[in-house]
């Protein structure tokens, strides 16, 4: 996307004015989506507040790395198998392309020229090339999405649950990667979730759900399912996964039920004949929120190579670690020669990047993915 064609700064700034407006941005962009395509409407659910943000966030991640199309074009490739579960067809991109260059052109006012606008164009055009071929190279051989049934549900607080499910259909992932999900009791509202455990062959999958106050889902999900219910599972989405080339020892940093993908991360390196050192920090606000701290240490009894370290950073009754995560992984050690993965709320996820480069450890040897699409 970066090639001498595209001015791929114009495309940043302009992208940068239209969002100095903030929601009105996502506002006026599906608004008039649904004025000249009303047929599309019925792939959105009611409320369009998260769905809003979506856009947004895809849309900055886009632009963000239009010069480095290496990186940008798996994303796109897993966007493109995940709208499939929308009801998403190829008929649809044009359309969408429409109503995005008309906000664009609205928000950029004077500075929408007839070159930026031809840019954009080009742009999109390969935005939604790559995201069709994936989604229909994908439709050959797996489902738009899985059925699933919960086998166990268990409440380890009182807004976190974990909880089981076993598919119909087998559905291959790598550990560290996410999963969308959706209820019959909140029907076309997806949330990112990511799997507790690495591949099995009898087809179940573990799942670590906080409730968010407000979440739409988070609430079923924790408190509201009981054994035998149904839910609908996308295709595996991101490219949070161990290097199995990289030979070196691993730090693993998550923060609250950010823990779900690093454990299936840990199960897939006890399968390895040659296991690294793997510290794993679970970090949390009170004590009575380290939620499965019996199974980690249940696993570091079984494992030699792990050590697992809970943390806690607003509770002076507790015994063990406390402070804020980021300054307990600083002073555990020297982390340069370590592969980190990091996982858990935004603001935990980059003051760890930030505490471990000062450090000296390489950006290059840090793996975090924000979704940006999960519940807040």
């Amino acid at each position: 996307m970066g090639g001498s064609r595209l001015d791929v700064q114009a495309l940043r700034d302009s992208f940068a004015r239209a969002a100095m407006h903030g929601d009105a941005v996502p506002l006026f962009f599906y608004s008039d989506l649904f004025l000249r395509h009303p047929e599309t409407r019925d792939l959105f659910p009611v409320s369009m507040v998260t769905t809003r943000g979506r856009l947004v966030y895809a849309l900055a991640r886009i632009v963000s790395q239009a010069d480095n199309l290496a990186e940008l074009e798996p994303f796109l490739q897993s966007l493109g198998r995940d709208h499939r579960k929308f009801g998403a067809i190829a008929e649809h991109f044009p359309a969408v392309g429409t109503s995005l260059l008309a906000t664009l052109a609205h928000f950029n006012g004077p500075a929408w020229t007839p070159r930026l606008a031809d840019d954009w164009k080009a742009a999109y055009g390969l935005v939604s090339q790559i995201m069709i071929e994936a989604a229909q190279g994908d439709a050959v051989n797996r489902p738009a999405f899985w059925q699933a049934t919960v086998l166990a549900h268990e409440l380890r607080r009182f807004d976190i649950a974990v909880f089981r499910v076993v598919t119909s259909e087998p559905l291959d992932y790598l550990p560290g990667q996410s999963i969308s999900m959706e209820s019959p009791e909140r029907p076309r509202i997806w949330r990112f979730y990511s799997m507790a455990n690495a591949p099995r062959d009898d087809q179940t999958m573990d799942f670590h759900v906080r409730m968010i106050d407000g979440g739409t889902l988070s609430m079923v999900l924790a408190r509201g399912l009981a054994v035998g219910a149904r839910l609908r599972i996308g295709p595996p989405f991101g490219v949070l996964t161990y290097d199995l080339t990289s030979g070196r020892d691993v730090l693993l940093v998550a923060g609250s039920t950010g823990l779900a993908p690093l454990k299936a991360i840990t199960e897939q390196i006890a399968t390895l004949a040659d296991p690294p050192r793997v510290h794993l920090f679970f970090g949390v606000r009170t004590a009575d929120s380290l939620y499965d701290l019996a199974d980690l240490e249940k696993m570091a009894a079984g494992y030699p190579w792990l050590t697992v370290v809970p943390a806690v950073s607003d509770d002076p009754r507790f015994g063990g670690e406390r402070g804020p995560l980021p300054e307990v992984v600083a002073r555990a050690g020297n982390w340069h020669e370590h592969d980190v993965y990091v996982c858990g709320p935004t603001a935990m996820v980059e003051a760890t990047i930030t505490q471990l480069t000062a450090m000296g450890v390489p950006r290059s040897q840090i793996h975090s993915e924000d979704l940006g699409w999960s519940e807040p």
